[in-house]
């Protein structure tokens, strides 16, 4: 679906680190380079092995994200300072950001502002999106403006619309708090604005601090005590010497030793999946088991489309099983005969776990 998280940060913070974790591919941490590093994160869900331990597919396919790691910012990146252009270039590209915070002391990486701070490192990079968010919504403004003096009614409820958001801007709150309905939100769907795009925290804390935090990842949570904002605590550190554990066995014996359940960087993955509104179905059969990543909300269709355009274009129904169902019942004869195979047309809308059969004819 080509969709897209991007890593965010101040230099320093352990976003490659983090990346490096999550991603199919490799990065240099601490090279403070000006390009972005580009990957592909597998999202984890056990209903893969469970729907294969009925069927005992010749393969298991989970889906993915797409996952860039965006250069550190500096202050003064919303007027090009640094790399300041690329990162906010590569930011519009996204359709939602991780945004990492150092939370751990290490004096050999020192902090570019001299000290640990999350918040204000928050504050810091917000204010960078809201000034080049400004630049965006004033150079519209003006391009309105000129339509309106033609009669242009369209162009004058754009510049409603746009006013809203500036003075929302210029109170140093960002796009995506704006008081403005989601009918009116067209009018900036050719601005990619950065602070409209949604955001999640995570605390890089040191090893000792995987589990319970540390004095910086709680002033996070404290600053965002009254807004419904996603947090997570992550030992970017420790996640990376898990992640090199080839060997499952090998991966539950240290994650024991720590006092972890499972890698925070999968409750990430799955923190960032909710983030980007998505949803997963899956196909079955003796070839392979595969998840499928789709927007809530969307038909059998387009999600068939997802597949294959062949199977949008052709769509004649789906044969959908819910996967409690199936696994309760153990086979989708089974599912057939107790009336939990379901057919269904163009106007259903596909749910989470849903297991489809996509009838089609080209």
């Amino acid at each position: 679906m080509g969709l897209q998280c991007g890593i965010i940060g101040l230099a320093g913070v352990g976003k490659t680190t983090l990346f490096n974790c999550l991603s199919s591919s490799r990065a240099r941490a601490g090279g403070g380079g000006s390009k972005s590093n580009l990957g592909m994160i597998y999202v984890p869900d056990d209903r893969l092995q469970k729907i294969d331990a009925l069927i005992k597919s010749a393969r298991i396919v989970p889906t993915t994200v797409d996952i860039v790691d965006i250069p550190g910012l500096v202050r003064g990146a919303g007027k090009g300072e640094g790399v300041g252009s690329k990162f906010l270039a590569d930011i519009r590209n996204t359709d939602a950001l991780i945004h990492v915070l150092r939370c751990f002391d290490e004096p050999s990486v020192p902090h570019v502002e001299s000290s640990i701070d999350p918040v204000r490192d928050i504050e810091m990079v917000e204010l960078e999106l809201i000034v080049r968010d400004l630049e965006s919504i004033e150079k519209k403004l003006q391009r309105l403006e000129k339509q309106a003096k033609s009669g242009d009614r369209e162009a004058r409820t754009g510049i409603e619309v746009l006013e809203v958001y500036k003075h929302h801007l210029e109170d140093f709150l960002p796009a995506r708090t704006a008081p403005v309905g989601k009918e009116f939100q067209r009018y900036l769907t050719d601005l990619f604005l950065l602070s409209a795009k949604p955001v999640m925290y995570v605390c890089n804390v040191d090893d000792d601090s995987a589990i319970t935090g540390n004095a910086y990842s709680n002033a996070v949570r404290d600053f965002f005590d009254d807004q419904n904002v996603e947090i997570l605590t992550i030992a970017g550190k420790l996640e990376s010497e898990i992640a090199e554990l080839d060997d499952p066995a090998d991966r539950r014996a240290f994650l024991e030793e720590v006092g972890l359940n499972e890698p925070g960087v999968n409750k990430l993955i799955q923190s960032a999946y909710r983030l980007l509104n998505l949803q997963t179905f899956f196909t079955a059969g003796p070839k392979e088991v595969r998840a499928w990543t789709i927007r809530k909300g969307i038909t059998a269709p387009e999600a068939a489309g997802v597949i294959h355009s062949d199977l949008e274009r052709g769509f004649i129904r789906a044969e959908v099983m819910k996967y409690d169902d199936f696994i309760r019942l153990g086979s989708e004869h089974a599912c057939r005969e107790a009336g939990k195979l379901f057919i269904e047309g163009k106007n259903y809308v596909v749910q989470d776990g849903d297991i489809l059969h996509i009838r089609f004819n080209v």
